[in-house]
C-alpha cells in the first residue's frame, strides 16, 4: 500500500523552486517552473507584508482578484494561516470587480466565490471585506462607485494589488479601450471576455453584459502590484503586455508605468517572450544543443527554406551571426538539426517487442483526440494497451443529451418489462430537476451519475474503434474532480494511491500522460501532477518504464520540443476521427460556448496532425500525411 503524509497530498512539489527574471522587458517578469511555485512565491510576499504590518500594529490592505488564476495563491494563504499561524485579523481587502447585475447568493457571484474559496477559511473580519455590490440599482451605480473609491482611500490605499490578465489584456474588467485614468465604474464586457466566461455560465447567452470594476487609474494607485498569468493560452497576451507599447487596447500594458509592478509567470505563460522564444536577439547565449535546434528550426521556417538549404547569409541576416561563427558553417548546422529531427520519426512507438502500454487520459476522450492514431498503431503491433480515464468528464455533457439517455432507459425498460415503476419514479425526479434547473446550477447526484455513464459508454466505443477491448479500460473517477462544477478541489491523497496501485498492478513498459497545460480549468495540470508524483514513487521502488507526453485539443508541441512523431496514413487518420466521433455528447464549453460556429474535435485533431506533417515537410524532412507528436518526460 502506497503511503505518504496526508498533509503533503495537495501541496505542489517545491524541490524545484528556481525562478528567474526575464531580461529586456518593459515590466519585470519573474518566471517559475510551475504555476504552483509562482503562487507560493506570491503567497510568501503577502505573508511577509502581513507579518511586518502586524508587528507594527498597522493594517494590511490587499486588492484581490477572482478566477482560476489566484486559486493556488488562496490555497497557499489558507495553509499559511492554518499551519504557520498567519494572522489575517488586521487585513482589509478590496476586490477588483463583480458581474452586474448579480445577487450575492448566485452561483456566479464573486462575493460567494470569495467566501467559499478564501474568506470562510481565514480570520479576516467581515467588516474588513469589500466587494463591489452587484445589486445596486442602476441609477445609484455612479454614486456607489465613487464611495468604493473613497473606502479605498480611507483604508490608506492598497498595499498590494493581485491581478490576473484576460486574453484581451484586461485587468479587472478594464476591457480594450479603457483609459489610463479610468476609475471604478460600470463597464461593458468585451465579447472575448464573455466567450471565455461562457463555460462557467453554461452558455454565452447567460453571461452578464456588464460588470462593476476598479479602473486602471485605481489599480495603478496601489503601492505594489503582482499580476499572475499561467498557461500557454495566456502567452500571447503576456508578450504584448510585457514587451509591447502602452495601449488602451491592452489595459495591462499600463502597468509599464507603475513603479513596483511584476508579472509572475509559469514557463508556459512566458513562452512567447523574446528572451525565451529567441534569446539570441537580446544578448549573448550559451549555444546548447537544444538552443541550436530551436534557433535553426526557427530560421528555416522564417526564411522558408528546408534545413539542408540554409546558407551562411540566412544566419547573418537574421541575428544568428554568433551561432554561425561559433558552430557553423550553415550546412553543418542544418545537417545536424536535420539528423536530430529525422531521428524523431518513429513507426514503432513502443518498440518491436510486445509489452504493456498504459495511457492516462484526464477526460474520457483525451486519449483518442490526442493520440488516437498511435493507440491504433500500438494495438496493431501487438502491445496490450490499457487506458486509464482519470475523471468522469460528466460536467461536459449537456442537459439535453442526459435527457435523451434518460428517455432511452425508460423506454428500454418499459419495452422489456424491466421494473418500470422504479424507472419512472427516477425519470420523473430527474425531469423535475431539469425543468427547474437554472443556468450554471450544479447538477443533482442523479444527473451527474447519468452523465458519468454517458461518458463511460462513449469511451468504451471510442477505444474499441482503436482496437482496445473494454476489459483494458480503467475508470478511475479521481476524487478531486467530483465537485459537480468546473472548479475543482486539490488532488486527494487517495487519488495518488490509486494511480500508484494501477502502475504496480499493470507494470507497463511505457506510459503516456497528457502534457496539455493550457487546459482552462486545470484538470490536465492536476492529473499530470498526480501521475508524476506517482511515477516518482514507483520508480523509487525499482519499477522502470518510459513516460511520454502527448498534447490535448488546444495546442501542439513546438517543433523544437518534439522528440517523437508517429506517422499516420489517410486511413489511420480516418480511424482516429471515427474514434473521436464516438464521443457524441461531449461539448467543449470553454472553447465553443453555446455551440455557435462549432468545429468538432475530430476536425481540430485532423488539422493539428496534418499541420505537424506540413511543418516537417517545410523543414525538408520526409513528407507524411499526418503526424502525432510526443515529448519524453524524464522526471524534471
Amino acid at each position: 500500500m502506497y503511503s505518504i503524509d496526508e498533509s503533503q497530498a495537495a501541496k505542489p512539489d517545491t524541490n524545484l523552486m528556481s525562478s528567474h527574471y526575464i531580461p529586456h522587458t518593459r515590466i519585470p517578469a519573474l518566471v517559475f517552473p510551475t504555476s504552483q511555485q509562482a503562487s507560493r512565491h506570491v503567497a510568501l510576499l503577502i505573508e511577509s507584508l502581513i507579518r511586518q504590518n502586524n508587528t507594527a500594529g498597522r493594517p494590511t490592505v490587499l486588492g484581490l482578484a477572482t478566477g482560476s488564476t489566484p486559486v493556488g495563491l488562496f490555497r497557499e494563504l489558507i495553509r499559511l494561516h492554518k499551519e504557520a499561524g498567519l494572522d489575517f485579523s488586521r487585513v482589509v481587502t478590496f476586490n477588483l470587480d463583480e458581474y452586474y447585475p448579480m445577487k450575492p447568493e448566485d452561483a456566479h457571484s464573486y462575493r460567494r466565490w470569495m467566501a467559499e474559496t478564501f474568506f470562510n477559511q481565514v480570520n479576516i473580519p467581515p467588516k474588513n471585506i469589500h466587494i463591489p455590490d452587484g445589486t445596486i440599482p442602476h441609477q445609484d451605480v455612479e454614486d456607489y462607485c465613487t464611495r468604493y473609491e473613497q473606502m479605498i482611500r480611507r483604508a490608506g490605499g492598497i498595499d498590494l494589488q493581485i491581478l490576473g490578465i484576460g486574453r484581451s489584456g484586461h485587468i479587472g474588467f478594464n476591457e480594450p479601450g479603457s483609459t489610463r485614468h479610468s476609475r471604478t465604474r460600470l463597464a461593458t464586457l468585451d465579447p472575448v471576455t464573455r466567450r471565455d466566461a461562457a463555460g462557467d455560465f453554461f452558455g454565452e447567452e447567460n453571461v452578464p453584459h456588464q460588470a462593476l470594476t476598479m479602473g486602471v487609474g485605481t489599480i495603478l494607485e496601489a503601492r505594489k502590484i503582482a499580476i499572475m498569468a499561467f498557461g500557454e493560452h495566456k502567452a500571447p497576451i503576456v508578450q504584448k503586455a510585457v514587451e509591447g507599447t502602452i495601449s488602451e487596447g491592452i489595459a495591462a500594458s499600463f502597468l509599464q508605468e507603475h513603479a513596483d509592478s511584476t508579472f509572475f509567470l509559469d514557463q508556459a505563460a512566458a513562452s512567447q517572450l523574446t528572451a525565451i522564444r529567441r534569446p539570441w536577439v537580446v544578448g549573448a547565449v550559451n549555444w546548447t544543443p537544444a538552443l541550436i535546434r530551436r534557433a535553426v528550426i526557427w530560421l528555416s521556417l522564417k526564411v522558408g527554406k528546408g534545413l539542408l538549404k540554409l546558407n551562411d547569409d540566412d544566419f547573418r541576416e537574421h541575428e544568428l551571426y554568433d551561432l554561425l561563427r561559433d558552430r557553423g558553417p550553415a550546412h553543418v548546422l542544418g545537417r545536424t538539426v536535420f539528423d536530430v529531427m529525422l531521428g524523431t520519426i518513429c513507426t514503432q512507438p513502443a518498440g518491436a517487442e510486445a509489452g504493456t502500454v498504459l495511457v492516462f487520459s484526464p477526460h474520457p476522450d483525451d486519449d483518442v483526440i490526442s493520440m488516437g492514431g498511435t493507440l491504433t498503431r500500438l494495438v496493431e503491433q501487438g502491445h496490450r494497451v490499457h487506458v486509464a480515464y482519470m475523471t468522469s468528464g460528466n460536467i461536459a455533457v449537456f442537459d439535453h443529451d442526459a435527457r435523451r439517455f434518460i428517455d432511452f432507459v425508460s423506454e428500454f425498460n418499459r419495452f422489456f418489462h424491466i421494473d418500470p415503476d422504479q424507472t419512472e419514479g427516477l425519470r420523473a425526479r430527474m425531469y423535475d430537476f431539469l425543468c427547474s434547473k437554472t443556468p450554471g446550477q450544479p447538477d443533482s447526484d442523479d444527473l451527474l451519475n447519468v452523465k458519468k455513464l454517458i461518458r463511460a459508454t462513449e469511451a468504451r466505443a471510442a477505444a474499441l474503434a482503436c482496437g482496445i477491448p473494454p476489459e483494458q479500460l480503467e475508470f478511475m473517477d479521481l476524487r478531486f474532480y467530483r465537485t459537480g462544477t468546473i472548479a475543482k478541489a486539490p488532488i486527494h491523497l487517495q487519488d495518488i494511491c490509486d494511480i500508484v496501485a494501477l502502475l504496480e498492478r499493470l507494470r507497463p513498459s511505457q506510459v503516456y500522460v497528457a502534457g496539455e497545460m493550457s487546459d482552462p480549468h486545470g484538470t490536465h495540470r492536476v492529473c499530470a501532477d498526480a501521475v508524476f508524483k506517482s511515477v516518482r514513487e514507483v520508480k523509487s521502488r525499482g519499477q522502470q518504464f518510459e513516460v511520454w507526453l502527448y498534447r490535448g485539443a488546444w495546442e501542439e508541441w513546438e517543433p523544437h520540443e518534439i522528440e517523437r512523431v508517429v506517422p499516420l496514413s489517410p486511413s489511420d487518420l480516418e480511424r482516429k476521427k471515427l474514434a473521436i466521433f464516438r464521443h457524441q455528447s461531449q461539448k467543449d464549453r470553454a472553447m465553443f460556448p453555446g455551440g455557435a460556429d462549432r468545429r468538432e474535435f475530430w476536425q481540430r485533431a485532423e488539422d493539428r496532425n496534418r499541420c505537424t506533417a506540413k511543418l516537417y515537410d517545410s523543414l525538408g524532412l520526409p513528407e507524411f500525411y499526418a503526424l502525432e507528436g510526443f515529448v519524453q518526460w524524464r522526471g524534471d
